[in-house]
């Protein structure tokens, strides 16, 4: 997540010969430009990078560990505003990990602390780009623009769907507005792979039809898809039921991204649309922990089962589901990092093209309650409260266009994600933040 920092502070973190840190949030075009070069020399190194925003919260740090360990170089930029520094030295720590025992090369990781809408990214993205003098057959010589970066993957936005009913013109201006200013200047720095952070909330009351969605059900522009019989059919720009800033946010990105890349080919845009990320790396090194209180599921059920809540509220007990709790899409968080891995190394063809992240699985609440009771021997209180306001009964993604073109798809179970999380809360570093 981004948001604006007021440090004026230089320093440097050297975790290793493969890791630099440059933190640094100046207000100034100058202190950037010095401070950059300074503290990393990227262009000394014939590799790209893949740069990811927000690298450091709970999708991001474990997106770019997966990146890690599929050999990409990686810049991570993020303010901490929804995170922690340390996470960075636990993302290098399990890449060299993994890369010790398969016997490969750790790559290049590099951090910076700024907000990617701020002045600072112009002069970071100059810093990894160089100027080639090309010769054209029709206007003779000029200089272009190489950028080390090759792709971006994009998750600095605010996410929480209750603070955004609160603070709408926050949640606009960062997510929206920020993704506009920053496309825009990646453009002119002739970086046109582009991985989108989106969400489910895009489908609105779609999702309260009770079968599993699929991307046609929200297009940008009309789009011909092959039906459930196999008949052409043509899908329309439409939405409704957006309950939330948030949800409008990721919907209004979505729109925009795929605008750009129809005005300009040479763009190849992937909006990703996670259902329910659960779970943390296994190592129990890295996991959800957000600044303030969280306010997803498993979290919220580790804060019961840690003591610093006393009770679980589930929202709803007479859908019409097995056993009247909800049934959502959780999804491991490294099956959804490994998704961000397959869309950039995907060849799509299309301009701008959209995924569902999710299992094709519904577990009811309920279920996802009693698989960490599982995992954890200790039974979860839990207050059965009415539902909300814009709840649905039953959301979960329709993945086969996902295991067609990215030949992705999600291995773990609930019982592993629950295993998981509960290894991580029992770290004696988080066990602290849960308590």
């Amino acid at each position: 997540m981004s948001r604006l920092s007021s440090s004026r502070s230089s320093s440097t973190l050297s975790l290793n010969s493969s890791v630099s840190s440059s933190i640094t949030t100046p207000d100034s075009d100058s202190e950037i430009t010095g401070s950059v070069g300074n503290h990393v020399s990227p262009l000394n190194s014939s590799d790209s990078f893949i740069l990811v925003t927000g690298g450091l919260g709970f999708i991001g740090s474990h997106t770019s560990l997966e990146l890690l360990k599929a050999g990409y170089n990686v810049i991570i930029v993020d303010d901490l505003s929804n995170s922690y520094h340390n996470v960075l030295s636990k993302i290098n720590t399990l890449a060299a990990r993994y890369c010790s025992q398969q016997g490969l090369k750790l790559p290049t990781l590099h951090f910076h602390k700024l907000d990617y809408r701020s002045k600072a990214m112009r002069f970071l993205l100059e810093s990894y780009s160089t100027l080639v003098p090309t010769f054209s057959e029709n206007s003779g010589e000029f200089i272009k623009i190489q950028s080390k970066i090759s792709g971006v993957i994009h998750f600095a936005a605010f996410k929480s769907v209750s603070e955004s009913i609160e603070k709408p013109f926050q949640y606009y201006r960062n997510n929206v507005c920020g993704l506009v200013d920053f496309v825009e200047l990646l453009g002119k720095h002739k970086i046109h792979k582009f991985v989108f952070s989106s969400s489910a909330t895009v489908y609105g009351s779609k999702a309260a039809k009770g079968e599993r969605l699929r991307e046609e059900e929200v297009v940008h522009h009309e789009t011909l898809y092959l039906d459930d019989f196999n008949n052409e059919t043509l899908a329309e720009p439409s939405v409704s039921g957006l309950t939330s800033p948030y949800g409008r946010s990721k919907y209004f990105c979505e729109a925009i991204l795929a605008d750009i890349a129809h005005a300009d080919p040479s763009w190849r845009v992937v909006a990703l649309r996670y259902f329910n990320p659960i779970g943390c790396d296994p190592s129990g090194l890295l996991g959800e922990d957000p600044k303030g209180n969280p306010t997803n599921l498993f979290p919220v059920i580790a804060q019961v089962l840690t003591g610093s809540r006393t009770e679980l509220d589930i929202f709803g007990i007479n859908w019409n589901t097995r056993d009247g709790t909800a049934i959502r899409d959780f999804i491991h968080v490294t099956d959804l990092a490994r998704g961000h891995v397959a869309a950039l190394s995907s060849d799509i063809e299309s301009p701008f093209r959209t995924f569902n992240l999710g299992t094709g699985n519904g577990t009811t609440v309920a279920e996802a309650v009693k698989s960490l009771e599982g995992a954890s021997l200790k039974n979860i209180a839990v207050n059965l409260a009415p539902r909300r306001i814009g709840d649905v009964g039953f959301c979960v993604a329709a993945n086969d266009r996902a295991k067609k073109e990215l030949g992705w798809t999600a291995k773990e179970t609930i019982q592993q994600c629950a295993k998981d999380l509960w290894n991580y809360v029992n770290q004696p570093e988080t066990a602290l933040s849960f308590s």
